[in-house]
């Protein structure tokens, strides 16, 4: 994949992206994340070999806009080798997965629920009914796990009587007499006032988070993030790229989450690549933070002394009144 000193096409910049991309660099948290999802999986199965009925457990992993919760989720489902996962021409489907909807009503979740188990609601019901078949649907497709993501947004602007109704469903599936659901819930970490809410709820749930990055206690794995990437993309660092200044700034135009510091390296090295360099420099992930954000080298985190003060995750910062 290297550029061996001649300037890459556009098409073969494009495919190196692409390969940085869908590579995954795997965290601490993830061997957590397997080891309480399998026991949940493993568990649940050994009580339907035994014939024995036990309520379902959750699993809640919170986490800030760009700290990789899709992506950690995602890896998760996707290669787990012993999951059967949903397929059109099978019936039995261990785990369904589906994103919060906008609007969050019980009811519309519900619909959005049916909608991934393969059931096309073809008149209105109420969510009550909705419920209802949602969770024949479960116990008919051997379902052990539902999977909803962005959570935060099932309590966004909803009065207690809506978040009690939810809180009431969710507990509903974990304590089907016949089929019990486990439950993964992945958003925002205001998801935990949710979770907390109902203190029965919160019991059920095993709590993972994805914590902000720092320098003192993730610069090895910042370091060798920069260099999974670097191999892959077969180009070189330059002299100064692994020094403590460059990573800490790295870190803050990243806002200190693990997805967006990985999406900013990616840019990094496309600027390089487009630019015809032999290596990857600091003024490359500013040409980065600058697509990406709009700003001037003022506000540039990579170029700013006082990079601190600077809020990355605004776009335009310098319109601000």
């Amino acid at each position: 994949m290297g550029h061996g000193g001649r300037r890459m096409t556009h098409a073969q910049i494009a495919e190196t992206i692409t390969v940085l991309e869908g590579l995954h660099y795997r965290r601490d948290v993830q061997t957590t994340l397997r080891t309480e999802f399998d026991r949940r999986l493993y568990g649940r199965r050994e009580e339907i070999r035994q014939g024995v009925v036990r309520e379902g457990r959750g699993i809640a992993l919170l986490g800030a806009s760009g700290s990789g919760k899709s992506t950690v989720i995602e890896h998760l489902l996707k290669r787990h080798p012993e999951l059967v996962l949903p397929d059109p021409g099978r019936e039995r489907a261990d785990v369904i997965s589906f994103r919060v909807p906008s609007p969050a009503s019980l009811k519309e979740v519900g619909r959005t629920a049916l909608t991934a188990l393969g059931y096309d609601l073809k008149r209105d019901r109420s969510a009550t009914i909705i419920w209802g078949i949602v969770r024949e649907l479960l116990q008919k497709r051997q379902t052990l796990f539902l999977h909803i993501d962005e959570v935060q947004d099932l309590k966004t602007s909803q009065s207690k009587q809506v978040i009690q109704n939810v809180i009431n469903t969710l507990k509903s599936l974990m304590q089907h007499p016949e089929w019990p659901i486990s439950i993964i819930l992945s958003g925002m970490p205001e998801v935990r006032k949710m979770l907390n809410f109902d203190p029965q709820l919160a019991r059920r749930f095993y709590p993972i988070a994805l914590r902000p990055l720092s320098f003192t206690g993730d610069e090895e794995m910042l370091r060798d993030m920069v260099g999974s990437y670097l191999h892959k993309a077969a180009l070189p660092p330059s002299s100064g790229i692994y020094t403590d200044e460059v990573l800490m700034r790295l870190l803050h135009a990243g806002a200190y989450e693990f997805g967006i510091v990985i999406e900013i390296i990616i840019a990094g090295i496309g600027e390089a690549l487009m630019a015809g360099s032999d290596c990857l420099l600091l003024e490359h992930f500013a040409m980065a933070f600058r697509r990406r954000t709009g700003c001037y080298d003022g506000l540039n985190p990579f170029l700013a002394p006082d990079y601190r003060d600077i809020d990355p995750r605004k776009l335009f910062p310098e319109w601000e009144d």
